[in-house]
């Protein structure tokens, strides 16, 4: 008798850690399913803000970031509260002084990754007219979902 209620006690055990494991399974793929969204929209974003770049369009550029919108580069840290004060940079007339064309993303590779968050590693080259690279720079982007809108909130490069 014992020796049945030890087998029926082991036979329930193991039937609650099996409906569990399915249910964090469950839960995981779920998880998975959110994340693998946030990387798709967080690469949209990038897409978006090299499109708008390359077009020397500030309001549409704009329009790819969240706000506040932070960027580490050249040794200084510049914040912009706002789509309209981000709009009034002077990119598309400093950059051209240097021979810049356009941009390219190298790579672009995930390293940390939420539902609301994600951190990608970026190489990116910059071109002349005659699509001669002029730089190459390694570079950090925060990407974010913020109000249903995914955007770059800061990033931290090693380009001037």
């Amino acid at each position: 008798m014992n020796r049945l209620l030890i087998q029926l006690r082991a036979t329930i055990f193991l039937s609650f850690l099996s409906s569990g494991l399915l249910l964090q399974s469950a839960t995981v793929t779920a998880q998975d399913a959110d994340i693998e969204a946030a990387i798709t929209g967080a690469m949209q974003a990038l897409d978006e803000f090299m499109l708008h770049f390359n077009a020397r369009d500030p309001n549409a550029w704009a329009g790819t970031l969240n706000y506040p919108h932070v960027r580490f580069a050249s040794g200084s840290v510049t914040v912009w509260e706002t789509r309209e004060e981000f709009a009034q940079t002077s990119a598309f007339e400093r950059l051209p002084l240097t021979g810049w064309d356009h941009s390219h993303w190298l790579s672009r590779n995930v390293i940390l990754a939420s539902p609301g968050k994600v951190h990608i590693d970026t190489v990116f080259q910059r071109f002349n007219e005659r699509n001669e690279v002029i730089g190459t720079y390694q570079s950090l982007y925060i990407v974010t979902l913020v109000n249903g809108h995914w955007g770059t909130q800061a990033r931290s490069s090693l380009a001037p």
